[in-house]
């Protein structure tokens, strides 16, 4: 028998995970970009929460993001506001109405049933795993890891808190367990 590649695996995981992303975004009117933005939303920290980092996230092109925040802003789902110290850079956060949607519009059953098939001894295994193609794909691409901030070279922790190390400031425990456009691995 011959074995499957990792691209084969990869490619098929994709297509079931878009397959019920469509599912779920066609019972709620929605497309999968605006799930896409709503979860990227969800997960990402201060320095990750502009148009310009999820047009990065998404490998998708400014004026399509730019269109699918407008929508997503008029549905009441996003709120855009403009940096206190920057004026040019906005942020960008989910509001209460956005967040519901994501909970309901995530598909996540299939993925409880097949981690559930897993043992939970060798899932471990699997991340890590996972994690490591995605970082190696990551760099072939020449893109951003895209990590969580404490899995970050520059990630601190202080005796009174965390500390972004790339930009001396101080984290919040929630947003050093946030995906962070600056992270980088050694």
């Amino acid at each position: 028998m011959e074995k499957t590649s990792v691209f084969d695996i990869i490619e098929r995981m994709a297509a079931l995970i878009r397959s019920e992303e469509r599912k779920k975004c066609t019972e709620f009117g929605l497309q999968v970009v605006h799930l896409q933005v709503l979860d990227y939303l969800s997960r990402c920290n201060k320095y990750s929460d502009t148009p310009a980092a999820l047009s990065n996230y998404l490998g998708m092109t400014r004026g399509t993001v730019s269109q699918t925040l407008l929508l997503l802003e008029k549905k009441g789902y996003v709120n855009k506001t403009t940096d206190t110290a920057d004026r040019r850079v906005i942020h960008l956060s989910l509001l209460p109405e956005g967040r519901a949607m994501l909970e309901q519009a995530r598909p996540c059953e299939l993925f409880i049933q097949a981690s559930e098939l897993l043992d939970r001894g060798t899932a471990r295994d699997y991340d890590e795993t996972m994690v490591t193609v995605l970082t190696a794909l990551q760099k072939s691409n020449k893109s951003h890891t895209f990590g969580l901030c404490k899995t970050c070279q520059y990630f601190t922790l202080m005796p009174e808190g965390y500390l972004c190390g790339l930009t001396k400031e101080n984290l919040t425990e929630e947003d050093s367990g946030k995906i962070c456009q600056e992270h980088t691995v050694s």
